[in-house]
C-alpha cells in the first residue's frame, strides 16, 4: 500500500474582513478539493481552519504522487492507413512519428463505429509535492474576493497583505513561492501572547502548537462553540441570559484567535430608550452581545469578547463600558429629537425622497399603499380608517434620526413614535408588520391592519416596477421583488387570508397613473408569484409534480392553492392514487387528440355499454357532492369520493372503445370523459403526478 502525509496549507496575513473569514474559508477548502479531483489524487478529507490572520487547510492521507496512467492517442482509420498493397500511407507514417515510434509498434482500436490505429503510452504521474503549489495559487485566485489589494512594491494580490505561507507535506517542506513569498514551516502566534515564530515539525502539529504556546485556537467551529459557551455563561452570572444573534456570533469569532468573554455594565437610566435601538447600537457599532432577563426584556449589562487573556481584565471592562457610553448616549438623543416632530408631520419629507424615477416618490407609494390597503383590509376583518393611517405613516420614520443611524430599525421607531404621537395600537404595530417578513423564516404580521400593509406595499412594487419594465433578470434584482414575492406568498397562506390574487393586482394597477400603463403589468406578476411557489413549497418539503398539478389549474386565490396541495398529498397515499393519476393522463391524451366538437353534457340515450352507464350513472351520483365540497374548499374529502371511481374507470377503459367509428357514440364517450377529467381539475391535473 502506498504510503501517505498530510499535507498542511496556511496563508498567513494581515487581519482579514470578518464579515468573509468564514466564506473565504469554506471556499479555500472546495476549491482545493475541487483541484486535488480534477488532478486525480486520492485524499480522505479536507479540514479548513480560519483565524483572524490565517487562512488553513489540512488535507488528510494524500499520496506521494499520482497515479501513473495510461493514455491512449487515436490515429487515422486502418482504411486511411494503409494503400491496396497494405503499405503505410503517409497518414499512418505521420501518426507514429509524432508518437515517436515505427508504424509496426502501434496497436489498433476497434470501436462500434471502425477500426483505427493507436498510440498506447503509460504517463508517469507527477509528484505531489510538485502539484501542490500551483493548486493552492488557483485555488487563492477562485476566492470570492470583490476587491484584492497589492501591497509593497509586489505585484501579487489578494484581499489582505501575506506574510507568511506554509506548505508542509508530512514533515517535508515544499519550498514554492505562493503570492510572492516562499513557502516553509514558520508560521505565527497569536500577536501579543506569542509574537514569535513557531516551527512545525509536521503537518500534524499545527493545532496543538498554535494553540500553545501560540495562543491561537485556529479551528474556527471550535472557537466559535467557545465563544459561545463564554457568552452564555457571562449571561448566567448577570442573572439573565445572553442574546446571540449567529451572524454576530460568527463576526466575533472572526475578530479574535483567544476568545476571553467580559461581561460589562451601563447606566440604567439608557433603558428609557426603545431597547431595539440600544439593541442595535451594541451588536451594529460595538459587537457586543446584549443580556436580556427571564421576561425578554433588556438588563443595563452587555458582554464583550476580547482577543486575549488580559493580566487586568477589569481594565478592559471598564475600557468597555466608558466606550458605550456615548453610543447609546446617542441613541438616547436621537430618540428624544425624534419625537418633538409628530410622525405625520415628516409625510411631506417623503415627497423629496425618490422610489423610483418613473414611479415616483416614497411619498407617492405611500399614498397608493393608503388607497389599496383600505380596499383590502375589509376583506380580513380589519378596520379600513386604521389601514389607511397606518399605510400614510408607513414610511415616515425614514426621515428620523434614529432610523437613518440604524436602517434595520425601520418601521420598529415608527411603531414607538407612532404610539408617543397618540396614535391606536393597531396603527402602530402595523408600521412595523408591514416590513414582515424581512427575510426567509422571519416572522409574519399577526394583525389584519399590518397583514393588509405588508400585502398592498408588495403588491404596489411588483405591479409598479413590472409595469416599467423593470422586473428581476438573472442575479439582478435591485427591487428585492423576489423577496417581496416569496412574502407575500407567506403572509397569504401562512396567515389563511382568503384572497384572489389577480384581484389584488387589477386594484394595485388601478392606483398607478395611466401613462404607466399597470394593468399590463397585472399578468405577468400574477405568473411571476405563481412561480415563486415553487421554490416556496420546494423549502417546504413539497414533491414539485404536486406542485406541477395544481399550477396547471391556475387557482387566483393563493390559500386555495394552499388547499389542493394539502388534498394532493392525501390523495397520493390513497392506494386507488396510481391508478387514477394514470387514467387521468389517458383522458387527457384522448381528448387532446379528438378532432371533432365535444358536446358539454353526456347524452344517457347514447350509453349502450354496460361499463360506460356504470361510470356515468357513478359520476352523476358524486358529482353535487365534489362540486359542494370543492366550492368549499375541502378538497380533500372530494378527492377521496372521487377516489371511488376507480374500479368504474379502469372497467371503462378495459371495456369500452372510445375512438369508435359512430360519430354520435364517439362524442358522446368523449364527453364523458370531459366531464370527468374536468371534475378531477377542479383540484389538479392528477396526470402530472409521478408514481
Amino acid at each position: 500500500m502506498t504510503e501517505t502525509r498530510n499535507l498542511l496549507v496556511e496563508i498567513g496575513t494581515e487581519e482579514l474582513p470578518p464579515k468573509a473569514l468564514r466564506r473565504l474559508s469554506e471556499a479555500f477548502a472546495d476549491g482545493m478539493s475541487r483541484l486535488m479531483d480534477e488532478a486525480g489524487l486520492e485524499y480522505e478529507g479536507i479540514q479548513p481552519y480560519a483565524a483572524p490572520r490565517r487562512l488553513a487547510l489540512l488535507i488528510r492521507a494524500l499520496p506521494p504522487a499520482q497515479q501513473d496512467r495510461e493514455v491512449v492517442r487515436r490515429g487515422p482509420a486502418l482504411a486511411a492507413a494503409f494503400d491496396e498493397d497494405g503499405c503505410p500511407t503517409k497518414a499512418a507514417t505521420g501518426f507514429a512519428k509524432s508518437c515517436g515510434i515505427e508504424v509496426e509498434q502501434l496497436d489498433q482500436l476497434e470501436t462500434p463505429k471502425g477500426s483505427w490505429l493507436s498510440f498506447r503510452a503509460v504517463e508517469k504521474g507527477k509528484a505531489t509535492a510538485e502539484l501542490v503549489p500551483g493548486m493552492v495559487q488557483r485555488a487563492l485566485a477562485g476566492l470570492p474576493v470583490p476587491k484584492r489589494m497589492r501591497w509593497g512594491d509586489r505585484e501579487e494580490e489578494f484581499v489582505r497583505p501575506v506574510h507568511w505561507v506554509v506548505l508542509l507535506f508530512g514533515e517535508e517542506v515544499i519550498s514554492a513561492p505562493v503570492l510572492g513569498i516562499t513557502a516553509g514551516r514558520e508560521t505565527r502566534g497569536h500577536r501579543f501572547h506569542h509574537p514569535q515564530t513557531i516551527a512545525l515539525a509536521s503537518a500534524d502539529d499545527y493545532v496543538s502548537l498554535l494553540c500553545k504556546p501560540g495562543h491561537v485556537l485556529v479551528d474556527y467551529r471550535a472557537r466559535r462553540d467557545i465563544v459561545r459557551k463564554q457568552v452564555i455563561e457571562r449571561g448566567e452570572e448577570l442573572g439573565g441570559k445572553a442574546l446571540i444573534d449567529e451572524d454576530l456570533l460568527d463576526e466575533v469569532c472572526s475578530l479574535v484567535e483567544w476568545p476571553v468573554a467580559i461581561a460589562g455594565q451601563f447606566d440604567e437610566a439608557f433603558l428609557e430608550v426603545p431597547s431595539e435601538a440600544l439593541i442595535s447600537s451594541m451588536q451594529d457599532h460595538q459587537k457586543y452581545f446584549p443580556v436580556l432577563n427571564n421576561e425578554g426584556c433588556l438588563l443595563p449589562c452587555f458582554i464583550t469578547v476580547a482577543n486575549l487573556e488580559s493580566r487586568d481584565p477589569e481594565q478592559i471592562r471598564a475600557g468597555n463600558e466608558r466606550v458605550i457610553r456615548p453610543r447609546l448616549s446617542d441613541a438616547a438623543f436621537f430618540w428624544n429629537q425624534d419625537r418633538k416632530t409628530p410622525l405625520s408631520g415628516r409625510a411631506d419629507g417623503l415627497r423629496n425622497m425618490v422610489f423610483q424615477k418613473k414611479l415616483g416618490t416614497l411619498f407617492d407609494k405611500q399614498e397608493r399603499i393608503a388607497k389599496l390597503a383600505a380596499s383590502i383590509v375589509t376583506q380580513i376583518g380589519g378596520d379600513p380608517a386604521h389601514a389607511e393611517r397606518a399605510a400614510r405613516l408607513s414610511k415616515c420614520d425614514l426621515l428620523t434620526s434614529m432610523v437613518y443611524e440604524f436602517p434595520e430599525l425601520q418601521g420598529i421607531m415608527g411603531r414607538y413614535y407612532a404610539l408617543h404621537d397618540g396614535a391606536p395600537e393597531a396603527v402602530a404595530v402595523a408600521i412595523e408588520e408591514h416590513y414582515l417578513p424581512r427575510f426567509s423564516g422571519d416572522r409574519l404580521p399577526q394583525h389584519p391592519v399590518g397583514q393588509t400593509l405588508a400585502i398592498a406595499d408588495r403588491l404596489d412594487s411588483l405591479v409598479g416596477i413590472f409595469a416599467i419594465g423593470q422586473p428581476p433578470s438573472g442575479d439582478k434584482d435591485p427591487f428585492a421583488l423576489r423577496r417581496a414575492a416569496l412574502g407575500l406568498v407567506r403572509v397569504i397562506i401562512e396567515g389563511k387570508l382568503d384572497l384572489d390574487l389577480e384581484a389584488l393586482l387589477q386594484q394595485a394597477a388601478s392606483g398607478f397613473d395611466p401613462g404607466i400603463k399597470a394593468d399590463e403589468a397585472v399578468n405577468p406578476v400574477f405568473d411571476y408569484v405563481m412561480d415563486r411557489l415553487r421554490g416556496y413549497y420546494q423549502d417546504n418539503n413539497i414533491p414539485a409534480d404536486l406542485v406541477e398539478a395544481v399550477l396547471v389549474t391556475r387557482p387566483v386565490r393563493l390559500l386555495d392553492f394552499d388547499k389542493r396541495i394539502r388534498a394532493c398529498q392525501v390523495f397520493r397515499e390513497l392506494p386507488e392514487a396510481t391508478a387514477l393519476a394514470a387514467a387521468n393522463k389517458r383522458i387527457a391524451n384522448i381528448l387532446r387528440k379528438a378532432e371533432q366538437p365535444i358536446p358539454e353534457r353526456i347524452d344517457n340515450s347514447l350509453l349502450v355499454d354496460t361499463a360506460e352507464k356504470q361510470l356515468a350513472e357513478e359520476l352523476a351520483a358524486l358529482k353535487p357532492d365534489v362540486l359542494q365540497l370543492m366550492e368549499q374548499g375541502n378538497y380533500t374529502p372530494a378527492l377521496q369520493k372521487l377516489a371511488g371511481l376507480r374500479d368504474a374507470v379502469d372497467t371503462f377503459f378495459d371495456k369500452v372503445m372510445v375512438m369508435v367509428e359512430d360519430d354520435a357514440l364517439r362524442a358522446n364517450r368523449l364527453a364523458l370523459l370531459n366531464e370527468l377529467g374536468a371534475l378531477f381539475l377542479r383540484t389538479a391535473d392528477l396526470s402530472r403526478l409521478q408514481h
